[in-house]
């Protein structure tokens, strides 16, 4: 491993910040992996507000993990979260110490997206805040999609 790589962790207790573009679509359609830069900021978890976006880090047995940017839905008891992505389907349990940082600035084409403008104010209470409804419409694009490739599959099968 190249010793000049540093970790999210490192970054941000290092700068307090750390810029980077997103990898993945669990935050589609708000943050677009190859078009977006995220700005995280370190942050303490007693300042989080319901529907934040953070940064945690989910850890496997072996003491490594992934990075994970989701939203924060409910707080639950133990200083714990319940964290989705925004175009995920299932949440998790996320520890306070789990969270590196929040979601401060998304950059796209240049430009800040602004978090207390409308538009934005109005994609969390229509897409983020009836989240079990959102559930539902998640499970439901996918099993139509799924029914959409399998007779598409037929017909490609069937030509053949």
């Amino acid at each position: 491993m190249d010793e000049n790589i540093s970790t999210f962790e490192e970054v941000l207790n290092r700068d307090g910040r750390l810029i980077y573009t997103n990898v993945g679509i669990s935050m589609l359609p708000l943050i677009c992996e190859g078009r977006d830069v995220l700005t995280i900021e370190k942050c303490d978890t007693s300042s989080l507000k319901k529907y934040d976006v953070v940064l945690f880090r989910r850890k496997n047995v072996k003491g490594r993990g992934k990075y994970i940017l989701h939203r924060i839905i409910k707080f639950l008891p133990g200083n714990r979260f319940w964290i989705v992505g925004d175009n995920c389907a299932e949440g998790e349990t996320v520890d306070a110490d789990m969270i590196l940082g929040v979601l401060k600035g998304i950059y796209r084409n240049n430009k800040l997206v602004n978090f207390n403008g409308i538009g934005y104010r109005c994609y969390v209470c229509f897409w983020c805040a009836p989240y079990p409804l959102r559930f539902i419409l998640i499970k439901a694009k996918a099993f139509f999609i799924r029914g959409i490739r399998a007779v598409a599959h037929k017909l490609t099968y069937k030509r053949h």
